[in-house]
């Protein structure tokens, strides 16, 4: 017999393809499972409790700490026979590394984008009893998401139009105002000229501000188990001046007859002895009624006792009052603090002339508020696109000296295309107002800015001769939402509020 042939596994077709199929089955196992975790590889698994699945699906990733951990797997609604009360059940995988959990691990819904996806957050606690594998956070450790749509709805239309309100009367009761808030800062000179060195010593260790707070706690402490008679005392005091009130009167008209008593009583001592016999008498005949004073001797004792033993305390408290006086004087007759409140008051009137300016422009043209809304408008995300801006590109117009050719002027003359279609194309001619009137200091009340008519047939440098008087007052209830689309569109989006 001759030598036996070696067959080789390259030389076999059948085997080839057979080892081919078996892998592209392999691969395509594993992608279409690939969403609920290789298959072989350990995990910790657990089930969620939620209130409502708050827009989540099977596949949503499980993030610990901003860390993807593992994903959910399956869901499904859970009725409570005993309650009545249904709510959503998630199991979830989680990498083995990722647990056990403690078992005060607490659970809530995040965003994961500002286009719907979500993701399940834990987080995880501090106990040292553990969660075993398969057991179920319970619904009490849910934290409730805050949706997007809720923070907005906060500004609904009551809140909007309040909002507006107290904008309208804090305009009205500062209208007109502008000389009496300039004599008030005028008045604040001094105060602010000299706020800078109080606050450097006032936040000096040396001058002891802070142990301030903690010798008037001291008193306070003191006398907290004499609340109640304090609160006695003071009352006793109303009751006591309520009656001297009422006899004021009398008293007055005692002391405006007291010289002349006084001389009356220095000629009668001699028929007084009389009056003392007759005295003596009467505090013998007082002296049942003296005895009811036993009744009132033990709250009158308490008082002087509860006196005695604060008094000590009141002497120290005294004495550190003494020394806060005293770091108190330093203070005011430091020459620092007038400079400081010298310059504060000449930078106030720098600036007087800058507000003066500004103020009737916001006032009267509202141009401030205008810019920083079509700004935020500009920016803002629009519902359903996503583009935060769009521009459009306008060609410059044709002719002698226009933008769109080397030019020696300004452009001063008609397109080409005017002999064909004059309205349309006698366009090449400046028109260019670099101080618009604002109603500023001086400047007519027009709001020229934005206000200015096209001049058509000629060039129109600085103020131009038609001028619109359209004056735009923004609301509150011109939000992101309500000033662009209907309530219908956005109720189709799911958006609660706004609408027009």
């Amino acid at each position: 017999m001759g030598p036996r042939r070696r067959t080789s596994l390259a030389s076999n077709p059948l085997l080839i393809g057979a080892i081919t199929t078996l892998v592209i089955v392999v691969a395509v196992y594993l992608s279409y499972n690939a969403n609920n975790g290789l298959p072989f590889v350990p995990t910790y698994n657990l089930k969620v409790a939620l209130p409502n699945t708050y827009g989540l699906i099977v596949g949503n990733e499980v993030r610990i700490g901003g860390t993807r951990v593992g994903q959910i797997t399956k869901m499904e609604p859970v009725l409570e026979k005993a309650t009545g009360r249904s709510y959503a059940l998630l199991e979830v995988k989680l990498q083995k590394r990722s647990g056990p959990l403690p078992v005060d691990t607490t659970d809530s819904v995040l965003s994961r984008s500002s286009v719907g996806l979500k993701y399940l957050a834990l987080f995880r606690g501090t106990s040292a009893q553990k969660l075993p594998a398969g057991s179920t956070i319970p619904l009490s450790h849910f934290k409730e998401p805050v949706e997007l749509y809720q923070f907005f709805n906060m500004f609904n239309k009551p809140t909007r139009q309040a909002s507006q309100e107290n904008l309208i009367d804090g305009g009205d009761g500062f209208a007109a105002r502008g000389e009496g808030l300039n004599r008030t800062i005028r008045t604040l000179k001094p105060l602010v000229t000299h706020l800078e060195p109080v606050m450097r010593n006032l936040a000096s260790p040396k001058t002891g501000f802070g142990e301030l707070f903690k010798d008037l706690d001291k008193p306070a402490e003191q006398t907290a188990p004499v609340a109640q008679q304090n609160a006695r005392f003071f009352a006793d005091l109303d009751t006591f001046f309520k009656a001297w009130a009422s006899v004021r009167r009398s008293l007055e008209e005692a002391i405006e007859e007291g010289p002349n008593s006084l001389t009356v009583a220095t000629r009668s001592f001699r028929e007084q002895a009389a009056f003392t016999e007759n005295s003596a008498e009467f505090m013998r005949l007082l002296r049942p009624s003296a005895e009811a004073l036993e009744t009132a001797a033990p709250t009158f004792a308490n008082a002087l006792q509860t006196a005695i033993r604060t008094y000590p305390e009141a002497v120290e408290l005294n004495g550190q009052l003494k020394t806060f006086l005293e770091h108190l004087r330093s203070f005011a007759n430091n020459p620092a603090v007038e400079l400081a409140l010298t310059t504060l008051t000449h930078t106030a009137r720098l600036a007087n002339p800058v507000v003066a300016g500004i103020a009737p422009e916001q006032q009267y043209c509202n141009y401030i508020t205008l810019t920083f809304r079509n700004v935020a408008n500009l920016l803002s995300e629009d519902i359903g696109i996503g583009t935060l801006a769009s521009a459009v590109a306008v060609l410059s117009p044709t002719g002698p000296n226009s933008e769109g050719v080397p030019a020696a002027t300004y452009a001063n003359g008609p397109s080409p295309e005017a002999k064909y279609n004059p309205e349309k194309f006698n366009n090449n001619f400046i028109h260019f107002n670099p101080y618009p009137n604002v109603a500023g200091p001086g400047q007519p009340k027009v709001c020229e800015a934005a206000n200015e008519g096209y001049v058509a047939g000629r060039a129109v440098i600085g103020h131009s001769p038609v001028v619109g008087h359209a004056r735009e007052i923004t609301k509150r209830s011109e939000d992101l939402y309500g000033a662009r689309y209907p309530s219908s569109t956005l109720r189709a989006l799911g958006i609660r509020g706004g609408g027009r």
